[in-house]
C-alpha cells in the first residue's frame, strides 16, 4: 500500500477539480443579464451547423482518456498537463470573475426550419449551458493543451495515429464551438494566446528525470 500511495502521490493535483468546477458553477449563476458581450464581424460569416455537437461532446472523452493516460503511464507528463490545464483554467476563472462576459449568438433553434437529433442534443445543451463565462475559451483551451501532451509525450512520440488524431480532433473542437454558436472567434483566439504562457510554464522547466541506466545503478 506505501508503494502504491509513493508511485500515485500526483493523485493530489485531482483535488483541484472540486475547487474548479465548484468556482465555476458559480459563476455561472452569477446576474446573467450584466456582461460584456464578446462579437465580432467574423462571427456573422462562420456558418451554424448542429453536426459539430459530435466533436464538441467529444472534448469531454478526449480530456478525460489523456487525462487518465499521463496520469498512470507518465507522472512527469501528467505533472505538466495539470500544470497547463489548471493554471490556465484558474485565469479563466478570474477573468470571468474580474470582467463578466458572455455572448448572444445562439440561434433561436425553433425557427431553423428542421429538426434532428442533433438540434435536439443542441437545445439541450443550450438550456443547461449558459451564454455567459465565454472568453477565453476553457473548451479550446483544454482541447490544445491536450494535444501538446501528446506531442511532447516521449512515449507517444511513435504513434503517428495517435497524434494525428489529437490534432484532428483538437481542431474540430475548436471549430465546434464557433459553428455551434457557443462561443465568438474571439474566445478560441484567447485561448489560443492563453496556451502560450502556459505551455512556457509547463513545459519550458525541465522536470528532474533519472535516466534509466542511472536509475538501475541507483538500485543497485
Amino acid at each position: 500500500m506505501k508503494n502504491l500511495l509513493k508511485k500515485y502521490n500526483h493523485a493530489i493535483a485531482i483535488l483541484y477539480l472540486p475547487f474548479y468546477l465548484l468556482c465555476f458553477f458559480g459563476l455561472e449563476q452569477r446576474n446573467k443579464s450584466d456582461y460584456y458581450v464578446v462579437e465580432s464581424e467574423l462571427d456573422a460569416l462562420i456558418p451554424f451547423c448542429e453536426w459539430f455537437v459530435i466533436p464538441y461532446f467529444l472534448w469531454f472523452a478526449y480530456i478525460a482518456v489523456t487525462f487518465a493516460y499521463f496520469f498512470f503511464a507518465d507522472k512527469q507528463d501528467f505533472i505538466r498537463l495539470c500544470i497547463f490545464l489548471f493554471t490556465g483554467m484558474t485565469v479563466c476563472l478570474a477573468i470571468y470573475y474580474i470582467w463578466p462576459n458572455g455572448q448572444n449568438l445562439r440561434p433561436d433553434l425553433a425557427t431553423l426550419g428542421r429538426d434532428n437529433i442533433f438540434i435536439r442534443i443542441l437545445a439541450g445543451l443550450y438550456s443547461t449551458d449558459t451564454h455567459t463565462n465565454v472568453c477565453p475559451s476553457i473548451h479550446t483551451f483544454n482541447s490544445v493543451g491536450a494535444c501538446i501532451a501528446i506531442f511532447k509525450s516521449n512515449s507517444l512520440k511513435n504513434k503517428k495515429a495517435i497524434r494525428i488524431g489529437a490534432l484532428v480532433l483538437t481542431v474540430s473542437i475548436c471549430l465546434s464551438t464557433v459553428c455551434l454558436k457557443q462561443h465568438s472567434i474571439i474566445d478560441v483566439f484567447w485561448a489560443l494566446v492563453l496556451a502560450v504562457p502556459m505551455y512556457l510554464l509547463a513545459y519550458l522547466p525541465k522536470l528532474n528525470r533519472i535516466p534509466a541506466g542511472n536509475a538501475k545503478a541507483s538500485a543497485n
